[in-house]
């Protein structure tokens, strides 16, 4: 059988149409390597919100020519990257063989079927009428020996920040009618799936006939469904039916991701981002009141152009202020198309030094609060969801907390199971334990070979 190494790059969007890709490749009577040099077929799926990705995606290219020099091996391009650059990927790679965007996942076996049969070099960026836009729908049997799955709700995005390239490289707002995505969530709990995630690029301005609460409700309440999460969201879609979904129902897991951008209220409204500080954190707070003790991470861009010293530490102040338990935190560098990229000179360019030195203050900070909240874990006894084997230790086990918080303990719970974990030790960015006692055993006799533990964090950015 012929065997693909898929490269990922940047957020949970990202990799969730990476598993799509390789549900589609499936059929096709490929295998997955961990190996690249073993690869007849390569994708590299890119993400385009930094410049250092689409580097990273340029070098990455360099060294996978060997590959193809030695092997034969496919090499395509699929993602953001390839939507912002299409064509001109092929002038500036001349031994890439195809690109791909987002909207065309579905195309991936025509796309391969040209390269093979036809010796083309391909291209297909085109973006999809909102019509005739299909979604990628998670395949129940290939999830099956999964406990936890990506589920889309909508893809694009409306809001066009001016650092944000998304609405050139993934479109405008289109979201998926809710009786699909429940009886996608209902197929995934019978092959059992304990988790699903939501996701879109602003899931909370979901229009799918019922609003974006109904429908984390509706998913809660399907059979086998033990946790729903959700990703990514605009603090302005933060609505009080939305808090409220929070507070009446335990199954929505009580950690938020809303990104802030920034502490400055100067800066955010040049970041078209409308809404202040005070506001953010109005709505914060309401949401904390609803459910004690939720996670609440973010995003956080330093640097962005005219951000002076005064502001950054605004978002220092802000970073203290909301005690996050773990920020994405990225200098800003200029995007194509964007209004920030075509105002930088006007507004006043940050230099990269200093950038980075802002960054690692900021970083230091957020690891100090989040080793905080881990240490404060240490003797306390926490819920976790089982994933199979850990990643560092093929020994212990690897599962999350509610708050989506990572542990890795001794046990035996196989994956699926809900089990309670004594905490005896803590990094920031993990929790380390004992298991005591299964609280729920897997709703479906897990596979006699256990599958790897999915990626459920941010790929390489």
């Amino acid at each position: 059988m012929k065997r693909y190494f898929i490269h990922t790059f940047g957020c949970q969007m990202n990799v969730n149409d990476s598993l799509r890709m390789s549900e589609a490749l499936s059929k096709m009577s490929y295998v997955p390597t961990p190996e690249p040099d073993n690869a007849d077929l390569i994708i590299l799926n890119t993400c385009s919100i930094r410049e250092k990705a689409e580097d990273k995606m340029l070098s990455a290219l360099g060294r996978y020519r060997a590959v193809k020099a030695s092997r034969g091996a496919i090499l395509g391009v699929g993602g953001c990257v390839a939507q912002q650059e299409k064509d001109k990927l092929l002038k500036k790679v001349p031994y890439l063989d195809f690109v791909f965007g987002p909207d065309n996942i579905a195309k991936l076996p025509e796309v391969i079927a040209r390269v093979q049969d036809a010796r083309e070099r391909v291209v297909e960026t085109a973006f999809v009428d909102s019509e005739e836009y299909v979604f990628p729908r998670a395949d129940a049997e290939t999830s099956r020996g999964k406990v936890t799955e990506f589920v889309t709700v909508m893809k694009g995005c409306d809001n066009v920040c001016s650092f944000c390239i998304v609405p050139h490289t993934r479109g405008r707002e289109v979201s998926r009618n809710f009786p699909e995505v429940l009886n996608e969530v209902a197929d995934l709990a019978g092959v059992g799936l304990r988790e699903v995630t939501l996701i879109g690029q602003n899931v909370n301005s979901y229009l799918g006939g019922i609003s974006f609460a109904q429908l984390l409700l509706r998913t809660a309440e399907v059979p086998g469904i033990e946790r729903v999460r959700f990703t990514t969201s605009h603090p302005h879609d933060l609505s009080d039916e939305l808090i409220e979904a929070f507070r009446v129902q335990p199954k929505i897991a009580p950690h938020f991701h809303l990104p802030v951008q920034c502490g400055s209220d100067r800066i955010l409204k040049m970041m078209r981002r409308d809404y202040t500080v005070e506001q953010y954190m109005e709505r914060l707070e309401k949401l904390r009141a609803a459910r004690p003790g939720i996670a609440i991470t973010t995003d956080i861009i330093v640097g962005f152009p005219g951000e002076t010293e005064e502001e950054f530490e605004m978002t220092m102040q802000l970073t203290e202020r909301v005690k996050y338990d773990n920020q994405f935190s990225f200098v800003y560098s200029p995007r194509p198309k964007t209004g920030a990229a075509l105002r930088e000179k006007d507004w006043g360019p940050i230099p990269h030094e200093v950038k980075v030195a802002r960054l690692e203050r900021l970083q230091k900070l957020q690891r100090r609060i989040s080793g905080e909240y881990t240490q404060a874990q240490v003797g306390l006894d926490v819920e976790v969801l089982v994933e199979g084997r850990s990643r560092y230790d093929a020994t212990k086990r690897f599962g999350r907390t509610p708050e989506n918080r990572t542990v890795n303990f001794e046990g035996d719970a196989p994956a699926g199971s809900i089990v309670k974990v004594h905490v005896e030790r803590a990094t920031p960015n993990q929790l380390g334990g004992k298991q005591l006692v299964v609280l729920q055993a897997p709703t479906v006799a897990p596979p006699a070979v256990e599958l790897p533990v999915p990626l459920h964090v941010p790929a390489e950015a």
